[in-house]
This record gives structure tokens, C-alpha cells and sequence, in this order.
């Protein structure tokens, strides 16, 4: 079964091997309207929005954004400051669509697609992808039963593609300034992140390979280094002078 709809300003896709009801994928994009509602920075009536403006407290919200929120606040302090949803709100940044004193959307896809993951697992599926614009929860294998290919977009050549990873079980998610610019702020300078243009990283839980992802290229020339350092996670990362960088155990998932 495959499916594919916009939402998020992206296309979020669902390929199950195994036989399962349409109710379940019914339920998967249900459950992402409901993301939308809760964590959207272009919506003035989602809870997050809310928040950030006064009008709703963190205590009064919804159980999803406490999870949220307390998972920001670790990826904040495990990088140092380099992700920090708060940014907006503490500094004079210039007003921007999309952008408001709470920032939470450099974690929340991923953690949004692997509960997706979870909700497929637990109406029995085995073998199935969710693809959120290139952030990626997998399960089994597809149905040629060789491993998923998940393709790294190429930082310049948009027609290209930088890598192919192949992986059974697991996450693989990707953040890169050239899709956000100079939107991509170091919050421990206020100044546009440099050194490197993308970076995947691959592991066992895509929210915390989407927030990985994005704290290490605020980083910018220390971000390979700190991921590195990450138990549980490889990544691979392409500077500004178009030099691939990777951790001691990326070249497993590439495709030859």
C-alpha cells in the first residue's frame, strides 16, 4: 500500500509491505493533521504559536507538546546551546513567515514520523517506510527484500543526488541550508550558521536524527566532530567547500 499527501509544506509518503486495513494509514495522516495543529510556526491557532505569544502556558498544553518540549531541552543542552527552539524568543531576530519565539520544527517532523512508525507497528505491519521530505522512519524490508534506499539530495545540483543509504531498521534524516539559507542561525552567535551545507545522520529514532541533523549544522566546523561523539548515531556531512566529511561508521549504509 502506498500514499502520499502535502502537508507540513512537504510530502509526507507511506509504503507498507504487509497487508493492513486503510483505516491505519487513515489514522497515520490524521495523526499528522493533528501535528500540524499542535506544532505549526505558520499557524497563529496551533498550540506551539500559543505559547510562544503568552496565551497558552507549557503546563496547560496538550501531553505531545510536553514531550516535545522536554526533548528540545535535551538536544539543547547535549549540543551546547547549538539547538534551541527559544532562540526567536530571546533574540532581535527579524520577523520572518514561518518563524516565531518557539521553533520546535528542527525535531519535531522526525518525532512526529516515528510515532507514526510505532502507531504501523502496533496494528501489526513489519515491513514499511514513511518518507517525510527526506526525513525517514523504516521498518523490515521492501518487497524486492533488499534493504530501503533512501537518496541524500544533493546540496547544489538539486537534480542530483550526494549519497544513496541503504537500511533495514531505523532512521535517516537529512538538514541542509540549502533548502532554508541563511534561515539556519547559530543560536549561540545569532549569526547565519557556516562551515557545513548538509548533514545526514542515520540511527534507530528519527527525532533524534532530525534534531542531530539540524544542532550539527548550527555547529557548522564542529558538527561532525560533536556527532562523532553521539552514541548510537553515524552521519556524514558536506562542508561549504564541498568537502564530504563522515563518521567512522557512515560508509556501511552507502550504497557502492
Amino acid at each position: 500500500m502506498r500514499r502520499v499527501e502535502e502537508l507540513w509544506g512537504t510530502a509526507i509518503g507511506v509504503e507498507v509491505v504487509d497487508d493492513v486495513e486503510p483505516d491505519v494509514i487513515d489514522a497515520l495522516y490524521r495523526w499528522f493533521e493533528r501535528v500540524d495543529e499542535l506544532f505549526s510556526t505558520w499557524r497563529d491557532d496551533s498550540e506551539i504559536s500559543r505559547i510562544g505569544r503568552g496565551e497558552l502556558a507549557a503546563s496547560d498544553a496538550s501531553p505531545e507538546v510536553a514531550t516535545v518540549l522536554a526533548l528540545c531541552d535535551d538536544v539543547c543542552r547535549l549540543s551546547g546551546g547549538a539547538f534551541d527552539i527559544t532562540f526567536g524568543a530571546r533574540a532581535a531576530v527579524e520577523p520572518r513567515p514561518g518563524l516565531g519565539p518557539l521553533d520546535p520544527s528542527g525535531l519535531v517532523k522526525g518525532w512526529a514520523v516515528e510515532r507514526a512508525a510505532t502507531m504501523l507497528l502496533d496494528a501489526g505491519a513489519r515491513r514499511f517506510c514513511i518518507n517525510a521530505g527526506g526525513d525517514v522512519a523504516m521498518r523490515g524490508r521492501p518487497s524486492s527484500g533488499d534493504a530501503w534506499r533512501i537518496g541524500i539530495q544533493h546540496p547544489w545540483e538539486r537534480d542530483k543526488l550526494a549519497a544513496v543509504v541503504r537500511m533495514v531498521d531505523g532512521a535517516v534524516a537529512t538538514s541542509g541550508r540549502y533548502e532554508r539559507g541563511d534561515h539556519v542561525v547559530d543560536p549561540r552567535t545569532g549569526v547565519p550558521a557556516r562551515g557545513l551545507a548538509a548533514v545526514t545522520v542515520v540511527g534507530p529514532d528519527l527525532a533524534m536524527a532530525d534534531a542531530y541533523a539540524t544542532a550539527a549544522v548550527a555547529l557548522g566546523p564542529d558538527g561532525m566532530t560533536w556527532l562523532a561523539e553521539r552514541p548510537g548515531v553515524e552521519a556524514m556531512g558536506i562542508s561549504d567547500s564541498q568537502r564530504v566529511v563522515s563518521t567512522q561508521g557512515f560508509g556501511q549504509y552507502l550504497t557502492p
